[in-house]
């Protein structure tokens, strides 16, 4: 479901709650542009959980290559350091 950000700006989350009664998103569309998207929490939770669970697994296959390195606080602080 589409939805403008102007009516979001003057109805509020008395509109989102309404629309979220036939949705399960609502799209924000600003200046004619799909901009944004609004889900429940929960769905949200849901969605970042296999997120970070991706993300661990790109993790340990990296590990499992080999591709990591080895190295102590202060020679990660100064590589930080030197990348700014």
């Amino acid at each position: 479901m589409i939805v403008s950000a102007n009516d979001i700006k003057t109805k509020g989350v008395t509109l989102l709650d309404k629309l979220f009664e036939k949705a399960s998103e609502v799209i924000i569309n600003v200046r004619g542009k799909n901009k944004y998207v609004v889900i429940d929490i929960e769905r949200y939770k849901n969605l970042r959980t296999l997120e970070l669970d991706r993300l661990y697994e790109e993790t340990m296959q990296e590990i499992k290559e080999g591709r990591y390195k080895t190295q102590s606080v202060e020679e990660h602080l100064s590589e930080l350091r030197n990348a700014l």
